[in-house]
């Protein structure tokens, strides 16, 4: 089959999918076995029936999305994207003008899909077609992610006239069981340049995480751009641990970092640190200060000695100014004050802090998000709180109708060391290896929090030990993909053994993108 086919319409487009679905005599090839449901996807999707023959994805494919609803043009341009530079392979996007077609890709919104998360999917894989369909435009992201998954390394030119990349074919079914599935990164211990968060964010984007938690200020620096208050990051944002020069991000860095996010359908959301880790602010500003203390630049990695004046008006109207700022270019609906680890505060002090400040967060159109601590406070039900080491004030906050991220130290911290022999880390909560990492269940972790109380799962990673992406990464990976699946898979779906032979299936996307990953014992990967 050698057509020019020109669409003009979405009635042409359908007649091209229903021409192709019923298949040609001409030049047929005789695609050899392949089972779709033994593929090494991650995370594992609900549901996979395999049909045993390939779509042979070459120059005589064709993307043509749905154009009628925000969004699908654009994946359909970031899968085009991400094939073009990975196998140098030119694929046109809704363009089909003078293009021998032999094979079409088509992403289409849909409301019949057996689920209606937003993020739900549904693939369609035959010999000459992929059908993608998906509730959202987030949906279909997450569908292309799949599909990247399951284009092979190499070509197989044996079978044609030019380089075939084989392609499963089968049905795929598939939502995610948390609507929030994100990973922090503290950025204030340590500071990271706007290329290494993008290429974190690029891999969480690849298996299928929706959201990214910047820890942006900390007693060793301030990491974000507060026009109304410059010192911050003429003072606060000049230091780390360590000693190292720090950084921070211009409002204008910011934006990028959330419009690339955003292009991957993840929400930044924004954290300042409060009451207590301000040393970095109290130090730029001493008026803020409520420790009683003279201050200086903070290089360690003590926590709990610093707090704000929780009784001074001048605290709360420069936390109206710094709340209002981050708002205005921060579209997530989230905005964490953090909480956690305010032990140079009085207890009533604290309470009275995290009232008032949730009525500033919400002031400025935000849900105010905060470490666990925070239940202690009578704060509205619609806050969420994030559970990292306290069940009871989880249990307390769940009981108020908050909703709860799970993301407790002794199993889903990234900064935890793999074994006493890590060569980054801490052990403060635990030893971490990769199986225990995958081996828990968010849902049934902290007895008598039911499944309708978790938002959903996060894995923060803070960088008292880290500085560059080669040491994030030897954190973060193969652990923080484990953590996708954890908060994408059913339980019943999720097995250890079945897991790393999958993950051994990543590699050659961890070596794509030069990955720095820990290669565990506990995973052959000369498989």
């Amino acid at each position: 089959m050698r057509k020019s086919i020109v669409l003009k319409s979405a009635m042409l487009l359908v007649g091209l999918v229903f021409f192709l679905s019923c298949g040609t005599d001409k030049k047929k090839i005789d695609y050899p076995k392949t089972d779709l449901t033994t593929s090494a996807l991650i995370p594992k999707p609900l549901k996979m029936i395999a049909t045993n023959s390939a779509f042979g994805l070459d120059s005589k494919t064709v993307i043509y999305t749905d154009q009628k609803n925000n969004g699908f043009q654009e994946v359909g341009d970031f899968l085009a994207n991400k094939i073009k530079t990975r196998l140098n392979l030119e694929i046109p996007v809704n363009n089909t003008v003078d293009v021998s077609v032999e094979r079409i890709i088509y992403i289409h919104q849909t409301d019949t899909l057996e689920s209606d998360a937003p993020e739900a999917y549904q693939l369609y894989i035959k010999n000459d077609s992929i059908l993608l369909n998906a509730n959202t435009a987030a949906g279909a992201f997450r569908g292309i992610q799949t599909l990247r998954q399951l284009i092979p390394e190499q070509s197989n030119d044996t079978l044609s006239e030019q380089p075939m990349w084989l392609i499963p074919t089968g049905k795929i079914d598939d939502a995610p069981n948390f609507e929030y599935r994100g990973a922090m990164l503290d950025v204030a211990r340590h500071f990271f340049t706007v290329e290494e968060v993008k290429k974190y964010i690029d891999i969480l984007a690849y298996y299928k995480y929706n959201a990214f938690h910047m820890h942006l200020t900390d007693d060793q620096g301030w990491r974000i751009e507060i026009k109304s208050w410059p010192k911050l990051t003429e003072i606060g944002g000049q230091t780390e641990v360590g000693g190292g020069a720090g950084g921070f991000y211009t409002q204008e860095e910011f934006k990028d970092l959330v419009a690339y996010a955003a292009q991957r359908h993840i929400q930044i959301i924004p954290e300042v640190d409060m009451p207590g880790h301000t040393n970095a602010a109290s130090f730029s500003y001493p008026i803020l200060n409520g420790n009683g203390k003279t201050l200086e630049a903070y290089t360690g990695t003590h926590v709990g000695f610093s707090t704000f004046d929780s009784r001074k008006d001048t605290v709360y109207s420069f936390l109206d100014d710094v709340i209002r700022e981050i708002a205005a270019i921060s579209p997530s609906p989230y905005f964490h004050i953090g909480g956690d680890e305010s032990h140079a505060t009085k207890k009533s002090d604290y309470i009275h802090f995290v009232e008032k400040v949730e009525k500033l967060v919400q002031k400025h159109g935000k849900i105010m998000v905060g470490w666990n601590e925070i239940a202690q406070a009578k704060i509205s039900p619609s806050s969420v709180n994030q559970y990292w080491n306290e069940p009871h004030n989880a249990i307390k906050a769940a009981e108020n109708g908050n909703k709860i991220i799970m993301s407790p130290a002794k199993k889903a911290y990234l900064d935890m060391q793999y074994d006493s022999l890590s060569k980054h880390g801490l052990h403060w909560a635990a030893y971490i290896p990769v199986d225990d990492a995958y081996n828990w269940d968010p849902e049934s972790y902290v007895e008598g929090l039911s499944k309708a109380s978790i938002l959903g799962l996060e894995a923060p990673l803070w960088s008292e030990t880290i500085s560059n992406s080669f040491e994030l990464e030897y954190l973060a990976f193969p652990r923080a993909i484990g953590y996708a699946e954890l908060a994408w898979t059913p339980a019943e779906l999720r097995d250890w053994n079945d897991y790393k032979k999958r993950l051994v299936g990543q590699v050659a996307y961890m070596n794509y993108m030069d990955v720095n990953f820990y290669r565990t014992t506990l995973v052959n990967w000369e498989k």
